[in-house]
């Protein structure tokens, strides 16, 4: 019995170890690589802040290698691709000169020190005025509208003054009359990628909306720099853009662009962090004090008087246990400031009542509709400086306290109507940018999809997963709009799967873990 049981055991082993070698003969071989019908000899990026490689509030060499154009790039020079030249910045604390001089606007990149994000120290090297010579692969422009890449000029010295130029395109540009497009299409690229719009939308969501829409003023010489781009103008310059791209038979990758509520930079603050703790400066019990003389000095007289006007929605009292909004000013509201100063100016005094009226006359609570802006995170409840204050004048104590006795201004918050009008300028660019992928036989990458998914459940990879989290998601920087280095990472993942699927290239993917989620204090 116990020799049969020996031999069946032998069997059973010998029977195991035939699956297993056949499991390792029919495991499949790696598929090479190959470029399909695309051809990555002369690969160029054109685009704006992303193409480039921004990071953590700031241009720096690590983060232009880690960008997305560098990575693709990378990946395509195991499929015949070429040399991809890139204008670097002189080191990693970023930053720019002008002439030698610091300007605050470009200042050095961020780090997370375990409590708050910080600037790194040292002083940038990298000067606007030391021109770079050759070609250059890598033509992301940090800033960029869409316009702007065809502009002439874009890199002149001489339009920085009158902000007709762009300091980080004037260091590469191949001379001061070229055009970002025109340096592009020197080099004769068999291949592109074309990542550009965001900004046209941007710079009035950072702003708070402090700018206006252009819809329908198809002259972006009279744009401000936060002004909304006039879709119209953003499809004709994409698609003249496109156009010139494959004029001699150069394939492609465009990406459409994501909704600003992908971006930490509007949803890391809350529409209603006010609680007795924080009013009490983590001190509980004088929080609930505060709240009561709150309610009773400012808030109760001001939900009375604006409930008599009809206006009564426009505030509440504020709850000892609750979370509470904070204090803004809605612009597109009635301004109610001279009722309330003839309201007030029998118990208050007609001084008093009519700086009530100035203040509170567009006030309101926030709610979640509202989007307060990343930087208001270290604002509220601080005092207004008269240049902050929308009033002229630092206003007295108690109601000096951003967000809480004084509301928050424009420049801080995006209301419903000015989210509203970033939503339609961006859906209309998507719509273009969708149309001339498929009438020019481009890769289309759906960043607004992938974006959207960062933001709801994430996206896992590995035992890790990327989440839209402020600090803590992995995707984004520390400026909250730009990805860190493991997003760019996702992204070129997602351009290679466009490319592939377009063209019938066997690219492969980047392994997101070997990309930093933070950079370090020192590189």
């Amino acid at each position: 019995m116990k020799k049969n049981i020996k031999w069946l055991l032998l069997v059973s082993l010998t029977f195991m170890a035939a699956c297993n070698n056949d499991d390792d003969n029919n495991t499949p071989e790696e598929v090479p690589v190959t470029p399909g019908s695309a051809v990555f000899t002369k690969y160029v990026a054109l685009g704006d802040s992303f193409a480039a490689g921004y990071s953590d509030n700031s241009l720096f060499k690590k983060g232009q290698e880690n960008g997305y154009a560098n990575i693709l790039s990378q990946q395509f020079a195991a499929a015949g691709g070429g040399t991809f030249t890139i204008p670097y910045a002189n080191d990693n604390i970023g930053g720019l000169l002008f002439g030698g001089q610091v300007n605050p606007a470009f200042g050095p990149r961020l780090y997370f020190n375990g409590t708050a994000p910080l600037p790194v120290s040292g002083v940038p090297t990298t000067e606007v005025m030391t021109h770079l010579t050759g070609t250059f692969n890598n033509l992301g422009v940090p800033g960029a509208k869409s316009f702007h890449l065809v502009a002439n000029g874009y890199g002149n010295p001489a339009g920085l003054a009158i902000g007709a130029a762009n300091p980080y395109f004037v260091r590469f540009a191949s001379s001061p009359s070229t055009s970002v497009l025109a340096d592009a299409l020197i080099q004769t690229p068999t291949f592109f990628s074309l990542f550009i719009g965001g900004n046209d939308v941007l710079s009035y969501a950072t702003s708070g909306g402090v700018g206006k829409d252009q819809t329908g003023n198809p002259n972006p010489a009279t744009y401000g720099s936060n002004d909304i781009t006039d879709p119209a103008v953003f499809a004709n310059v994409y698609s003249s853009m496109a156009t010139a791209l494959t004029a001699n038979g150069a394939k492609g990758v465009v990406a459409n662009l994501p909704y600003i509520t992908a971006l930490p930079y509007f949803t890391t603050v809350p529409y209603n962090p006010l609680t007795a703790k924080s009013i009490g400066l983590n001190n509980e019990e004088v929080g609930k004090a505060t709240i009561k003389a709150l309610n009773t000095q400012l808030y109760g007289p001001l939900k009375q008087v604006l409930t008599a006007l009809g206006a009564g929605d426009r505030i509440n009292l504020l709850s000892e246990t609750a979370s509470n909004p904070v204090l803004i000013k809605d612009e597109s509201l009635p301004n109610l400031a001279t009722q309330l100063a003839q309201a007030f100016a029998p118990t208050l005094g007609a001084q008093t009542a009519g700086f009530y009226g100035a203040v509170f006359g567009q006030a309101r609570q926030a709610t979640a509709a509202d989007l307060v802006v990343l930087p208001v995170r270290t604002v509220i409840g601080t005092v207004p400086s008269a240049a902050d204050s929308g009033i002229g004048m630092i206003p007295p104590a108690p109601l000096d306290k951003f967000g809480i006795t004084f509301p928050l201004q424009d420049k801080h918050v995006l209301i419903p109507t000015e989210s509203a009008e970033i939503k339609k300028a961006t859906d209309a660019y998507n719509t273009t940018i969708s149309a001339v992928a498929t009438e020019k036989g481009l890769a289309f990458v759906d960043t607004r999809a992938v974006l959207t998914q960062l933001a709801s459940t994430g996206i896992k990879f590995g035992n890790f997963s990327l989440t839209s989290a402020y600090v803590t998601g992995g995707a984004f920087s520390l400026d909250g709009i730009h990805p860190s280095a493991r997003g760019y990472a996702l992204i070129s993942n997602i351009f290679v799967d466009a490319i592939n699927a377009k063209y019938g290239s066997t690219l492969r993917h980047v392994d997101l873990s070997a990309y930093p989620s933070q950079y370090p204090k020192s590189l």
